[in-house]
């Protein structure tokens, strides 16, 4: 295999194939074909809720497609997937099964048409957001090559290579050289634009652009796709690098089953019809010698085979309703917290990161750190200093590519490892904002506990250094409210080492939360080794009079006020979250009973915050032990300002603390 200047592939012509080899493709086109063509009448017919998006007129790039993978080899699908699952190696009744809703769906009726998945069988899953599952596959790409030679397909439509997922993905896996095959199977029409009026640029010239090989194939002659991807895939496999592969292809039916596809004329619906890839097969068939009952035969096979399939998932029964709330999070190991030795070295809190990544690094050969500037340069804030040396394999740059650097932490995860991604600024994930909320911390609950994703997001935050509105921001709220991810948040430098051990450890998406302003402070060094368990709290001063819970840099405010008015006999009992969700409800809750007093205070906006989730469930649950109203200390509900008199007017300050707490000392009134 040879490359021209512009990128496209050269390659031999094709081999002709043999008849056993041609009608195990044809039967698999037809298995496709009978699927889709049953799963749109039943869709009709109203057995079948939700959307559907069928493949009718794309079965032979599919099946072409995954004809050389291995069972290890992994691909990721989109909407339309039925056929790449199909043709993966999915059973039909599953995935019938799947699509009517039942527990024995491929998985347990928790994802239906658009999220079937299977990773046992190297299939991440087919998705419903555009381009998503193109850095996924990229991130399951950077693990297929740390364990062998398996390789990932990517497929993806027309209308995605206008997504910045479709950039950020083929740039940094031409960068890092990975084996991963980008197949776009170009059917005209991203949803309901023609193709031709939503690109300025051929996919060709895209390619070429990155510096990735390029091959067009005809995607209605399954041989045809075969016969090239087999090529294509043993050289990715040998180390090639990634190849864009694109199948011209037509769509029969609509966007969505009962698009009437009004925006497309008579001759283009005649001529998309007219592209047959079963007939195309037949008559390759024919050229071969397969007499036509044969043909019917193995059609016939296929068509009645798929219909039982469909009926046995049809009377298979429907999930326990007591069963909604399963996979939304992974059994957590058990942990022990060990003490800290009281003459314990101070270390400051920025050293306590760096020496859990360093000995998770040591210790976890599936661990890797990836993120812009981590690796040479230590970050932007010198966090990783001085790891890049040791493990120049696994603490690597990336590009300026926020969903990028996300999405290989998802694709790592599901292949297995254990990725630990930073993302710069707490501001930026916006940028990426899908593949934590759809990604992450979806595909374990989608995927009924069948995706890994002990994948750990890094980043920071802190206001109160003129950083300004887009650097400064406290969005734990945000982030806690999405199921499926955890947030922690350390204040000192032993929880920053036990929760960023504990975390990379956790079978589940963990976003852990830096504050820039703590790097600097000192306090007492955990142990090699030391975990701190997710979701407990800690009682970091005791006291009897009110309840004050904070997390993060505001708790050694919370501290300092406390000291402070210890001195006038006010006892007040400060407890440390350090993780905001899942957050301790029974520390807080038995404190609470004990003080009848309680205060929040975060760094964070007042308004939709973490305190009012804490105030409400201890106003729920704690009502009658309490002797005050509860209080919350926040920040203004506005965007940091940089000015530093108008950033400190914005952020609570120790008076405000201590005025929420003398205020819960009032009587009522």
């Amino acid at each position: 295999m040879t490359s021209l200047g512009d990128g496209d592939l050269v390659l031999p012509p094709p081999a002709p194939p043999t008849v056993a080899e041609l009608e195990e493709l044809y039967a698999r086109v037809c298995t496709v074909r009978s699927f889709e063509l049953l799963t749109s009448d039943l869709y009709r017919d109203g057995a079948i809720p939700g959307f559907v998006h069928v493949s009718l007129g794309q079965e032979g790039s599919a099946v072409g497609a995954c004809r050389p993978l291995r069972v290890t080899d992994m691909i990721t699908s989109n909407h339309r997937g039925h056929g790449h699952c199909l043709a993966k190696g999915m059973a039909p009744e599953a995935m019938f099964a799947e699509l009517f809703g039942r527990a024995a769906g491929a998985v347990a009726g928790r994802g239906g048409s658009m999220h079937i998945a299977d990773p046992a069988l190297g299939i991440l899953g087919a998705n419903g957001i555009v381009g998503a599952g193109l850095p996924i596959a990229v991130g399951a790409a950077h693990a297929a090559r740390t364990r062998g030679d398996d390789v990932v397909v990517a497929f993806f439509g027309d209308g995605a290579v206008a997504q910045g997922l479709f950039h950020e993905s083929v740039n940094l896996a031409a960068l890092w050289g990975l084996p991963v095959v980008f197949f776009c199977e170009n059917n005209g029409y991203a949803e309901f634009t023609a193709a031709a009026d939503g690109h300025p640029a051929t996919l060709r010239q895209r390619a070429a652009g990155y510096g990735v090989r390029y091959l067009e194939v005809d995607g209605a002659d399954v041989w045809a796709v075969a016969e090239r991807m087999g090529q294509v895939v043993e050289a990715v496999r040998r180390g090639g690098g990634p190849v864009v592969v694109e199948a011209m292809t037509d769509r029969w039916h609509g966007h969505y089953e009962g698009d009437q596809q009004q925006y497309r004329d008579t001759d283009d619906l005649r001529r998309a019809r007219a592209t047959d890839p079963l007939a195309v097969a037949e008559d390759r068939l024919r050229s071969l010698g397969v007499p036509d009952e044969r043909i019917a035969s193995i059609r016939q096979e296929a068509f009645a085979a798929v219909a039982a399939a469909a009926e046995r998932a049809a009377a298979a029964p429907e999930p326990l309703a007591a069963d909604a709330g399963r996979y939304v999070v992974a059994p957590r190991p058990v942990l022990e917290e060990g003490p800290i030795a009281a003459d314990a070295p101070a270390v400051k809190y920025i050293e306590g990161i760096r020496s859990a990544l360093a000995d998770a690094l040591d210790e976890d050969p599936q661990a890797f750190l990836a993120g812009i500037d981590v690796g040479a340069g230590g970050g932007v804030f010198a966090v990783s200093r001085g790891l890049y040396a040791k493990h120049p394999d696994r603490v690597l740059d990336t590009p300026i590519s926020e969903a990028a650097v996300l999405g290989i932490g998802v694709g790592g995860a599901m292949a297995g490892l254990h990725p630990v991604v930073e993302i710069m600024y707490l501001d930026f994930i916006g940028v990426a904002f899908d593949q934590l909320l759809n990604q992450a911390a979806k595909l374990h609950f989608m995927t009924a506990g069948r995706a890994t994703m002990s994948m750990t997001v890094r980043t920071q935050f802190g206001a109160g250094r003129s950083a300004g509105s887009q650097h400064s921001q406290s969005l734990e709220a945000l982030l806690a409210h999405i199921p499926g991810l955890t947030v922690v948040m350390p204040s000192t430098a032993a929880d920053a080492y036990g929760l960023l051990r504990s975390a990379i450890d956790d079978p589940n998406p963990v976003v852990y939360i830096e504050n820039r302003t703590l790097y600097g402070t000192r306090s007492a060094a955990a142990p090699p080794g030391h975990r701190v368990p997710i979701g407990r709290a800690r009682i970091a001063r005791a006291g009897t009079d009110v309840t004050l819970v904070s997390y993060s840099r505001m708790l050694l405010d919370c501290l300092a006020v406390a000291e402070r008015l210890a001195a006038e006999g006010i006892s007040v009992e400060v407890i440390d979250l350090r993780t905001v969700s899942p957050w301790d409800r029974e520390t807080v809750l038995a404190s609470v009973q004990k003080t009848s007093r309680l205060v929040v205070a975060h760094e964070a906006v007042t308004d939709f915050g973490v305190g009012a989730e804490i105030v409400s469930t201890v106003v729920d649950q704690a009502f009658w032990a309490l002797d005050a109203p509860p209080r919350r200390v926040g920040a203004a509900f506005s965007p940091a300002p940089y000015s530093p008199p108008l950033e400190a007017a914005w952020l609570p300050q120790h008076d405000d603390i201590e005025r929420a707490i003398r205020s819960t000392l009032e009587p009522f009134s």
